[in-house]
């Protein structure tokens, strides 16, 4: 491929993620500047800030979206698309796939993918984005911006590929959030010319509401992947180094508790006892109540009794 059509074709990507896939090097990790170019500039535009200023629903709108989108990651990308770890109807998969798919992560299918990968080879040699094998960057961002991290594995989601809407989602992930963008842009000039005493405009909400919100997401999510391997405490031997963190838990609606959930990966719930907090297990409760998702995987018996006696040990040595 000459340098003219590399270019072109990884510009062509940042619409279609699956042109020139013939030509995708799968086992390079050298950085790709020229596809990861949109991911800068998604990251500069909060910079916009200093221009915009802020209002207090500007923030607020910010926070709302950022937790709506964390939980369409967390309970659809992460515990239904690459885990199953509950059913629901097919128009309710593919609202929270939209919603997840804004949050500019990829698609449905490429996530879930990469998440499997890490599940089967966690923390090993061929694990993308483990900091045991890259380091904190690396884990954090760096696999990120390569070739082996863009492509994506058709056989690892061979579950969802029956499903065209997915799969056009999964190709043309970007429309999402570039359509999230201009309608809350459009939201925000509205509220200046009907509700001018909120303070906002079309700008300002797109860079609180959109950039800003959208990089502290995507930043809060992948510190799972840089910092709950290496951060946190051990309650399970694992295979891996999965560790729970509190404070991970927080941010990320429950999935902190990373060391629980490389235990038992299938269940709804990652917060194994009932003081650790999983917001999103709270909200696909919810959800269970009203009858859009059903079939919840729970905890199993011997995975509460094991959970129970390593923390009666641990209590027991810690008073000794």
């Amino acid at each position: 491929m000459t340098r003219v059509n590399y270019w072109l074709t990884n510009i062509l990507r940042w619409f279609d993620s699956e042109a020139g896939s013939d030509h995708l090097d799968t086992s390079s990790r050298t950085f790709n500047w020229v596809r990861v170019l949109p991911f800068i500039a998604l990251h500069l535009a909060c910079l916009l800030v200093l221009v915009t200023g802020t209002s207090t629903f500007a923030m607020v709108f910010a926070l709302g979206f950022f937790l709506v989108r964390m939980f369409a990651i967390t309970g659809f990308y992460h515990r239904y698309f690459s885990h199953k770890s509950f059913k629901t109807s097919r128009p309710a998969q593919f609202v929270f796939a939209v919603l997840g798919a804004s949050a500019a992560q990829r698609g449905p299918l490429w996530w879930a993918a990469h998440h499997r990968h890490h599940h089967q080879h966690s923390d090993r040699e061929e694990d993308l984005h483990s900091p045991h094998q890259g380091g904190f960057w690396w884990s954090h961002v760096g696999w990120f911006t390569c070739d082996a991290g863009f492509a994506m594995n058709e056989r690892r989601v061979k579950d969802w590929l029956k499903f065209p809407e997915l799969r056009f989602i999964n190709r043309f992930d970007s429309l999402v959030p570039a359509a999230f963008a201009v309608a809350i842009y459009l939201l925000g000039e509205s509220l200046a010319a009907w509700a001018p005493g909120l303070g906002t405009n079309g700008l300002q909400l797109l860079v609180w509401g959109f950039f800003i919100s959208t990089v502290v997401l995507f930043h809060a999510t992948v510190s799972i992947n840089s910092l709950s391997h290496v951060w946190g405490k051990r309650r399970f031997e694992t295979s891996d180094d999965s560790r729970n963190n509190f404070w991970l838990a927080l941010i990320t609606l429950g999935e902190g508790w990373h060391n629980n959930h490389h235990r038992w990966p299938t269940a709804v719930r990652q917060g194994f006892r009932w003081y650790e907090i999983d917001i999103t297990w709270y909200g696909l409760w919810v959800l269970s109540k009203l009858g859009i998702i059903w079939d919840l995987n729970p905890i199993p018996d011997h995975i509460r009794k094991e959970t129970l006696e390593l923390d009666r040990n641990r209590t027991g040595r810690a008073s000794q």
